[in-house]
């Protein structure tokens, strides 16, 4: 037997040219992740897996790393003796293959004696392999899953990677792992900051890597050198009496950017502040990856804050380099400012016809001829004025084409609201075009204005329904179109503005005016809804994920139209599952169902209280009416919780139905009159949820 006690850290770290610094974080924790799943199926024992990253380096230290799998013994089951010889003892095929698969002669097999019969049995011994032909084995198939935007390949080989690969460090304890990747052998030899560090750097242990790295100018851990830039961010912007907004995309893109952050202080010309905010913030965040300042009271100050990958001799060569870059974008900026608004956005409305959309759905001014449809129906809903929806859709696209947009494309919208309100148009419409893209990711800000909510609600049920119908819906990790973040927003501004919109008929609306023939997917719309239902569950995963499952379930069986019905209905489940009766009921529930559904006929018959003869039955079927005087007034005012609450009442006398009472009598009459009551007590929590669906652990 070999010895597996040799438990040391092992470091990997794959070395490379400059990583896309908008996926460095995803790479790094993907190679964690698949690393540490994938060991876990080897018989390797390790404590964990830490990773790291820098712009030319992926790494992972494997702790406690057993330096090779233990022997193991399988007892292997093979075929019934009378299968495996002949008549006169002679081996067959059947047997011949175990042999094989076992890796022992036939002679060699074992037998066992079951109450079923005799088979033929093998003890077959599998040594352990080193650590290094495990990781030989799994390395490449974890980073083949690796989230890579888009892979390269170099040289003659056929291999790709997120990067070429120039350097590999393999180490267990002290010693070198013989690893290969992509033509690449495994050393101890790093390197270090590409301007600060001269030539390779020993790693002579996982231990000693951190530190080696950091003498070389490069800060390896990523939640450490995140906390220095940030760090020195903040300080440059105090030293100038100004703050900096925290905003973590942008922290951790400059992070994946820099092995060793400085904090550089640049400037501007004030005369930009004249310009709209977004355009200075998307000129210094989004182009150049630059921190705004403001002043205590959140104004825009003319100065920025960048990070260095290098600490200078002369910080201000480094300073002077940034402005010169920064002082031409906003130049353009400036020209685009008021060159755009020397034609109005109404002029611009013909243009859309020029644009195409998408191929099989024609053009922007298509598109919002569909959206003007949509939202046609929802004004009336939602109590806003036809007039500012329809001036509102009109304009909505049309800063596209404006040279503002066409540099800086995450203004759309933003832009059109400040070209609308220098042509003069109402405030309601500029808010309008302001808020048609909102939410734009998750958490952020809804509409508020109910003009607003018509262009945005309109506008998602249009994309969600052309791409679907263009079969272009999403799969896997892909969905270039952003349809998950649509039917994510759609349903966010429904529920938590409280909407009263029918979602099924809108989106079947929003279906049938596509420029496509969808007459031969009639199902379309229903896999539509289906697909944003599936959305609405990941919303309220926080809180249907727990001890009682089923949560969601139990309210989507109703099948709810509205979706503000829906989570006063799921609130209301939520509640009740608090409730001491809860669980007593939904098993009740259960039951009922499974009689009703193989009751057959009885399952139709209507109640009579004067032929309930038993006093339980007697009892429940007071407890029913007294429930459903209850519960009229607080369905009609939607009151689920209270409703919920209220059914509480019947757990005893639905307990004691089951206990004393005997549904399926023989007497035909009586078994259609129990079966009757007990469908009207389903048929009262229906009104609300199938609670039968929720899940109580025991």
């Amino acid at each position: 037997m070999n010895d597996t006690t040799n438990n040391n850290d092992c470091l990997i770290e794959l070395g490379m040219e400059e990583l896309p610094p908008k996926a460095m974080l995803p790479l790094m924790q993907a190679l964690r992740d698949g690393l540490h799943a994938a060991l876990e199926n080897q018989r390797l024992s390790f404590e964990g897996v830490e990773a790291y990253a820098a712009p030319r380096r992926l790494a992972v230290i494997i702790r406690a790393l057993a330096a090779q799998q233990p022997d193991e013994q399988r007892v292997m089951r093979g075929p019934p003796v009378k299968v495996a010889f002949d008549a006169e003892g002679q081996p067959t095929k059947a047997a011949e293959a175990f042999a094989k698969k076992a890796g022992v002669s036939i002679d060699a097999l074992d037998r066992e004696v079951t109450d079923k019969g005799e088979w033929l049995q093998a003890t077959a011994f599998e040594a352990g392999k080193p650590a290094a032909d495990v990781l030989s084995d799994v390395l490449p198939g974890v980073l083949d899953q690796l989230p890579i935007p888009r892979r390269m390949r170099w040289g003659d080989s056929d291999a790709s990677f997120v990067r070429p690969l120039h350097w590999l460090v393999a180490l267990h304890g002290d010693a070198v792992l013989p690893l290969t990747l992509f033509g690449v052998e495994a050393d101890r030899l790093t390197l270090g900051h590409r301007f600060h560090s001269d030539g390779a750097v020993t790693i002579n242990s996982p231990a000693d890597y951190l530190p080696s790295l950091e003498a070389a100018y490069v800060v390896a851990d990523v939640t450490v050198r995140r906390s220095k830039l940030w760090t020195a961010v903040q300080q440059a912007a105090a030293s100038i009496d100004c703050e900096v907004q925290e905003d973590g995309d942008l922290i951790d893109e400059t992070t994946a950017l820099c092995d060793w952050p400085v904090a550089v202080i640049g400037e501007f010309d004030p005369r930009f502040l004249a310009l709209p905010p977004e355009v200075l913030v998307s000129t210094l965040k989004v182009h150049q990856r630059y921190f705004p300042t403001y002043n205590s009271d959140g104004e825009l100050q003319p100065y920025f804050i960048t990070v260095a990958n290098i600490d200078s001799r002369d910080p201000a060569a480094v300073k002077q380099g940034n402005e010169r870059v920064v002082a031409p974008r906003l130049g353009d900026a400036e020209f685009f400012w008021r060159n755009d608004r020397k034609t109005t956005l109404a002029s611009r409305i013909e243009s859309l016809g020029q644009i195409v959309y998408q191929r099989q759905l024609g053009t922007l001014a298509a598109k919002v001829e569909r959206i003007s449809a949509l939202a046609a129906t929802l004004t009336e809903a939602l109590g806003a004025d036809s007039t500012d929806v329809g001036r509102a859709v009109a304009l909505m696209r049309t800063d596209l084409v404006t040279d503002m947009v066409g540099e800086f494309p995450d203004l759309q919208g933003t832009m059109g609201a400040y070209y609308a309100a220098a042509d003069g148009e109402p405030d309601t419409v500029v808010q309008a075009i302001r808020e048609q893209y909102l939410p734009r990711f998750a958490g952020d800000r809804l509409p508020e204005s109910k003009t607003g909510m018509v262009v945005a609600i309109a506008d998602r049920a249009d994309t969600l329904a052309g791409i679907f119908a263009i079969g272009k819906r999403p799969t896997g990790n892909r969905d270039p179109f952003g349809l998950r973040r649509a039917a994510l927003g759609l349903l966010r501004i429904l529920i938590e503005h409280r909407l009263e919109i029918d979602l099924p008929a809108l989106l079947d609306r929003a279906v049938q005016q596509q420029p496509i023939d969808v007459s031969e997917h009639p199902e379309l719309a229903e896999d539509l809804y289906d697909f944003v239902l599936e959305r609405l569950r990941n919303y309220y995963q926080s809180v249907t994920t727990g001890e009682t499952p089923g949560l969601f379930d139990a309210v989507s069986a109703r099948q709810p139209r509205s979706m503000a019905d829906f989570d006063a209905r799921l609130k209301a489940v939520v509640s009740f599952v608090q409730q001491q009766a809860a669980q007593t009921l939904a098993g009740a529930n259960k039951r009922i169902a499974n009689i009703l559904r193989n009751g057959g006929i009885d399952a139709t018959a209507t109640l009579e209280h004067d032929a309930l003869s038993e006093p339980a039955e007697i009892a429940l079927g007071s407890a029913l009416n007294a429930a459903q005087q209850k519960l009229e007034p607080l369905l009609a005012e939607r009151q689920y919780e209270q409703a919920l609450h209220a059914l509480c009442e019947l757990g005893a006398p639905v307990a004691m139905f089951f206990d004393d009472v005997m549904v399926m009598a023989d007497d035909i009459a009586t078994r259609r009159n129990r079966m009757a009551l007990l469908a009207e007590v389903r048929a009262l929590f229906l009104e609300i949820a199938d609670i039968s669906e929720l899940q109580f652990s025991h």
